[in-house]
């Protein structure tokens, strides 16, 4: 008789050792898949109709790139993002101004360099303090070709980035992610794992 209460005893503690360690599995595994992969709509954003319709739609990238390529900012006023529109407008007329500013410059020189050659000194180069030469003329329209051949590059990188922010803007407008990010270590003190757990919550 006392040997099967011996038994019992020893039976129910085992039971009640196995039964904790499977809760506190379960208690674990629970935490980290709520780690891993949280309730989106714990998280989800507030938008307007209109841009959740933006959202939704797949095409909303290339609508936006299109847009811009059409007109520039056109595709930032799609968006809702009009406030992008004087800086593309500001790097477009910078670019366009400085290259009219240099293709004025080099056609004067080139100008003046053929009266010359024409048996003509009546350029006002002439006129300054220190006269320029027919050949400082060839090296100044040299000079202010190369600087109109870099505003043209300007002017067609800004025209071109005006239609890639629309596209990458849209891009980011669907990937949907929470302001709230936050990271929080977890220790992790187990008999049979242990170690440190970093959770990043979106």
């Amino acid at each position: 008789m006392g040997n099967r209460r011996l038994l019992f005893g020893v039976f129910f503690c085992f039971a009640l050792v196995l039964y904790a360690q499977e809760v506190e599995g379960e208690n674990n595994t629970k935490e980290l898949n709520e780690i891993i992969a949280p309730d989106s709509l714990a998280y989800a954003k507030k938008y307007s109709p209109r841009v959740q319709r933006l959202i939704e739609n797949p095409l909303t990238p290339s609508k936006a790139a299109f847009f811009s390529a059409i007109f520039p900012g056109l595709g930032q006023a799609y968006l809702g993002k009009a406030w992008k529109i004087p800086i593309i407008y500001a790097a477009l007329g910078t670019s366009y101004y400085y290259y009219n500013l240099q293709s004025t410059q080099m056609e004067e020189y080139r100008t003046a360099y053929k009266k010359r050659q024409n048996g003509i000194f009546n350029d006002r180069f002439l006129e300054k303090d220190i006269p320029i030469t027919t050949e400082q003329l060839l090296i100044g329209m040299d000079f202010h070709k190369n600087y109109r051949d870099i505003a043209i590059l300007c002017l067609a990188a800004s025209y071109m980035l005006n239609i890639l922010e629309a596209n990458v803007s849209a891009h980011l407008l669907q990937f949907n992610v929470n302001d709230n990010l936050s990271i929080r270590p977890n220790l992790i003190f187990d008999e049979q794992q242990s170690g440190i757990r970093l959770a990043v919550k979106f």
